[in-house]
C-alpha cells in the first residue's frame, strides 16, 4: 500500500456537491464514491464531503431518490471544490442564486468542477467563456451553439483548464475525479483509489470512440486482436500498410471499419495509446525524456513534446513534475542539475 502523502500543493480539502430537483443519480454516485467515502489509510489530507441545496427541503432525483442536502448555498463559501453532478436538463434554466454562488466561490479561489450536463450550469455563469471545455457528445453542438465563446472539445474524456474542470458523459465524471486525486495527492493514491473501484486509473482514447452504426461481429473480432497487437507493439514502427497486413484487410478496408468502430483513425488511436503509456512511464518510472519517447513509441523527445502540447496543452517535463511519483521526481532532478 502506498505510503500517503500530502497534497502537492496546500489544498482545501472540502468537496460540496451540488443537489437539485431532477438530480442526475449516477453522476451524483461518482462524485459521492470518489469524494465521499472514508478513507482513512490515506491519512488526514483526504477529502471532506458534502452536499448543498437551494432549496430548504429534501430534493428528489432520478428514480425516486430523494436526498437531504447538508446546507444550503452557503457551503460554497467555504468549499475548495465544487461538483455540479449533470443537471435536470440542458434547457432547464440555471437559478440565479445557483449562478451567484458558483461565480462567488470561483472568485474566492474554488475550483469548479461538472460531470456530463453540469457544464452547462457552468457555462451559464460566463466562466468558462474564452477557455476549453467539454460534455457529453450528445449534448456538445448544443453547447457551442448556446455559448460560442467556449471552445467545445467533443472528442475527450474531460478538459482540465485550471480551477475550472469539464467532462464528458457520465462515466468521464469517474476519470476527471481521478484525474483531480492525481493533481492533488500524486500517481500513487490516484492509482490505489481507482483499484479499489476496480477501474483504470487512464483510460485510453476520448468519447469520439463510441459506436456510431453497429459493426460486424467477425470485423470487431479482427479489430480487436489488432488492436491487442497493437498494444503490445506500440514500441515499433506501424505502418498502415503493416496494420493492414495484420488485420489481413485492404488499407481503405481498415480505415473505413476501424473509424466505425473507434471514430478515429488507426494512427491517431495507435498515437493516443502511446501517450497513455508515455504519461504512465513519467509518473512512475526513473526514465529520462528521451527514454520515455523511445519506450513509448514516440520516437524522440521533440515528437513527445508536440503530442504533449497538442492533445494535454503542457511539456512531458511539466506533466512529470506535477504528477509524478517519488522515482520519477528524483529522476527529472537529475535530469535538470546535470
Amino acid at each position: 500500500m502506498p505510503t500517503p502523502r500530502r497534497p502537492h500543493a496546500k489544498v482545501n480539502s472540502r468537496v460540496a456537491v451540488l443537489i437539485y430537483d431532477g438530480l442526475c443519480a449516477f453522476e451524483f454516485a461518482c462524485a459521492a464514491e470518489i469524494f465521499g467515502m472514508s478513507r482513512p489509510e490515506l491519512g488526514p489530507h483526504w477529502y471532506r464531503f458534502e452536499t448543498c441545496a437551494q432549496q430548504a427541503r429534501a430534493v428528489r432525483g432520478q428514480y425516486g431518490m430523494q436526498i437531504k442536502a447538508d446546507g444550503g448555498l452557503e457551503r460554497l463559501a467555504t468549499a475548495g471544490t465544487v461538483i455540479v453532478p449533470g443537471w435536470a436538463g440542458i434547457d432547464a434554466p440555471v437559478p440565479q442564486r445557483v449562478v451567484e454562488a458558483l461565480r462567488n466561490a470561483h472568485a474566492r479561489g474554488a475550483r469548479l468542477l461538472s460531470i456530463c450536463s453540469g457544464s452547462f450550469v457552468l457555462a451559464a455563469t460566463g466562466l468558462l467563456d474564452g477557455k476549453r471545455a467539454t460534455t457529453h457528445w450528445r449534448y456538445a453542438d448544443a453547447l457551442q451553439q448556446r455559448y460560442p465563446s467556449i471552445r467545445v472539445d467533443a472528442d475527450v474524456l474531460y478538459v482540465d483548464e485550471g480551477s475550472l474542470l469539464t467532462s464528458a458523459g457520465s462515466a468521464a465524471g469517474l476519470d476527471l475525479c481521478l484525474h483531480l486525486i492525481r493533481r492533488d495527492h500524486g500517481p500513487d493514491i490516484a492509482n490505489q483509489v481507482a483499484r479499489r473501484l476496480v477501474i483504470p486509473p487512464h483510460r485510453d482514447g476520448g468519447q469520439a470512440q463510441f459506436v456510431k452504426r453497429p459493426v460486424q461481429k467477425h470485423s470487431h473480432d479482427k479489430l480487436a486482436r489488432l488492436m491487442d497487437a497493437m498494444r503490445n507493439r506500440i514500441d515499433q514502427s506501424l505502418p498502415i500498410a503493416e496494420l493492414a497486413r495484420m488485420a489481413a484487410l485492404s488499407e481503405r478496408t481498415l480505415i473505413r471499419r476501424f473509424k466505425d468502430a473507434t471514430g478515429t483513425t488507426p494512427a491517431d488511436w495507435l498515437t493516443g495509446v502511446r501517450l497513455d503509456r508515455a504519461r504512465e512511464l513519467l509518473e512512475v518510472s526513473s526514465h529520462s525524456i528521451d527514454s520515455v519517447a523511445q519506450l513509448a513509441g514516440l520516437g524522440t523527445a521533440m515528437t513527445m513534446r508536440h503530442h504533449f502540447r497538442r492533445r494535454f496543452g503542457t511539456s512531458p517535463s511539466a506533466y512529470r513534475r506535477r504528477f509524478a511519483g517519488d522515482a520519477a521526481s528524483q529522476a527529472h532532478l537529475r535530469e535538470v542539475t546535470s
